[in-house]
């Protein structure tokens, strides 16, 4: 497909002598169509050239001729505005459709490369919640387009399956078992032993020092605590399977912090080996005071790890293992200390350095309730199966109420409420906070995942009317040349771009906008065009630019782990 950037990007390098790629870094997507299609803002070269960024613009376009890519260049200030040819632009964008079908957007940019995202990563015994819900999405949404652009992508599921809190999930089954059904209703019943236990500990300290040695018990092989761990990690993983099969979710590795219990005095030796492991009271740190980081704690005074410690040891075998060009860590921004801290302190490792400039902490903000911050201590959380059915059974009402007599209702029912769900976590910046609100979620008129199923349901409602598709040479493409098609084509060239972003910022968001502003350039262009037409030759040009457009719709929520219905 024609890279119109790239055009643009060689002429402006021919006539400043500057780097190609350096001048295609720099060109910007103008606020409106009056402006052109792409511009070059003049005083990125001020600098350089010494000059004034309108005497550049008046220079550059003074050497840069026109050709049947670029149809003309205006001056704005310091801006050099260029206007692609628009025809170009069309047969390009539905040859590359009509030819790549599923694979439209796709590239090999990511050949030969390994990328790990880890994601979700619930802690066993614990309630699967909102907050699990928002980092399963953003790393599945990130597994799979990274997927979709040609790496070879490795999705981690970092179980919380190790650590204190089972010292104290042993000691509080121990003591209020029996008054529970494990086995029918487990997370509900680890959650209120958990918060009994966990309010006990404030209480006595005797009984967290008890808990403590409960899970060091679990770390040197004891049979009786080691048989509980392992009966809470069956139920619990049981339980947030029926979450993952609800959306869709699967991983390649679900090797969480126990996995690595046997890989951490390896970290330890080579700490030690590099003379950066201290003590402290008892424990072993690493001191990164003069880095602004803290103390990084590799061993409590009792020779217990910490997450850190098992942390450190992943990062050590994945190198080994994965050999990987990236490590995503799709966690919440509260742990940017911990994540800086580990990074630095795996520099002594003896990594190679490829690895260790592929770790990265991709940070989320928190989902809050009205009421404040979700706490499993206090047993204060939204659980994700709960959510989702309620989104369910919200969109099967309006069903019934609406569209009674339609074919697969549950079924379509579950797509709309559970894209519903996943579209609200992706469709604004990661990093900002999230208050979960129902009107907004379910909203079938709004910037929502019901709004982008409902066009792409349009789309086919208008293919279903036209009874024939035609075929690319079939289309005279000076039909698809007014205002509300041009706009359409524009971002359906951009899809591929999109993707690329995405991938660049870690930022699913950057898609889950585009495909609403796809959406609302087709709504436009379906209000203004009449598609079932008497003229053949104007019917063929529209519905052959619909069909399009609802397979990029798809294509695009498909890759956010949204599934379209056929009817709404």
């Amino acid at each position: 497909m024609v890279d119109f950037k790239k055009i643009i990007g060689e002429k402006i390098a021919k006539a400043s002598e500057l780097e190609v790629e350096e001048i295609v870094s720099y060109i910007e997507i103008p606020p409106n169509e009056e402006m052109g299609d792409y511009a070059f803002p003049c005083f990125k070269l001020a600098k350089i050239l010494k000059k004034a960024p309108p005497v550049i613009a008046n220079e550059l376009k003074e050497k840069i001729e026109v050709d049947e890519n670029i149809e003309k260049i205006d001056i704005a200030g310091g801006y050099l505005n260029f206007y692609i040819n628009k025809l170009i632009l069309a047969k390009n964008v539905l040859q590359e459709i009509e030819n790549s079908g599923e694979k439209y957007g796709a590239n090999n940019s990511g050949n030969g490369k390994n990328i790990l995202v880890e994601y979700s990563s619930p802690n066993i015994a614990k309630p699967f919640h909102i907050g699990h819900l928002r980092n399963t999405v953003i790393g599945a949404a990130l597994y799979n387009i990274y997927k979709f652009l040609g790496y070879n992508t490795i999705g981690i599921n970092h179980l919380g399956d190790y650590g204190t809190q089972f010292g104290k999930m042993i000691e509080g089954y121990k003591r209020w078992g029996n008054e529970y059904d494990i086995e029918s209703n487990p997370i509900d019943s680890f959650m209120e032993i958990y918060v009994r236990i966990n309010n006990l500990c404030k209480e006595e300290d005797s009984v967290l020092e008890i808990c403590r040695d409960n899970f060091k018990k679990i770390e040197e092989g004891d049979e009786e605590c080691n048989e509980l761990w392992n009966k809470f990690k069956d139920l619990s993983l049981k339980e947030f399977q029926r979450v993952y099969d609800l959306l869709g979710v699967k991983f390649d590795s679900l090797n969480g912090e126990a996995f690595y219990s046997d890989k951490m005095d390896e970290v330890v030796e080579k700490l030690e080996s590099k003379g950066i492991l201290k003590d402290s009271e008892g424990a072993k740190i690493v001191d990164l005071e003069d880095k602004d980081l803290g103390v990084c704690m590799i061993k409590k005074s009792n020779g217990s790890t910490i997450y850190a410690t098992r942390d450190l040891a992943a990062i050590l075998y994945r190198s080994r293992a994965y050999d990987f060009d990236k490590c995503l860590y799709v966690v919440a921004y509260e742990q940017n200390l911990h994540f800086k801290q580990i990074f630095e302190v795996a520099k002594y490792l003896d990594i190679p350095d490829k690895c260790l400039n592929g770790l990265e902490h991709v940070a989320y903000g928190m989902v809050r309730l009205s009421s404040g911050k979700m706490s499993t201590r206090e047993g204060t959380v939204i659980k994700v199966d709960e959510l989702l059915q309620e989104a369910i059974d919200r969109v099967q009402k309006v069903i019934e109420e609406k569209n009674p007599d339609m074919e697969n209702r549950e079924e379509e029912a579950k797509k709309i409420g559970v894209g519903a769900v996943i579209f609200s976590n992706l469709c604004t910046t990661i990093i900002k906070d999230q208050v979960f609100d129902w009107d907004t979620v379910l909203n079938f008129n709004g910037e929502t995942g019901p709004y982008i199923q409902y066009i792409y349901v349009r789309t086919k409602s208008v293919l279903e009317k036209a009874g024939y598709i035609p075929k690319l040479d079939e289309i005279n493409l000076e039909l698809l040349q007014d205002k509300e098609s041009l706009k359409v084509l524009i971002n359906l060239y951009n899809f591929e771009n999109i993707l690329m972003s995405v991938v660049e910022k870690n930022e699913p968001s950057i898609l889950a906008r585009y495909l609403v502003l796809l959406s609302q350039s087709y709504s436009n262009f379906y209000n203004e065009n009449k598609i079932i037409d008497d003229d053949k030759e104007v019917q063929n040009a529209r519905v052959f630019l619909t069909q399009a457009v609802g397979h990029v719709l798809k294509t695009g929520a498909g890759l956010l782990g949204i599934k379209m219905p056929n009817k709404m």
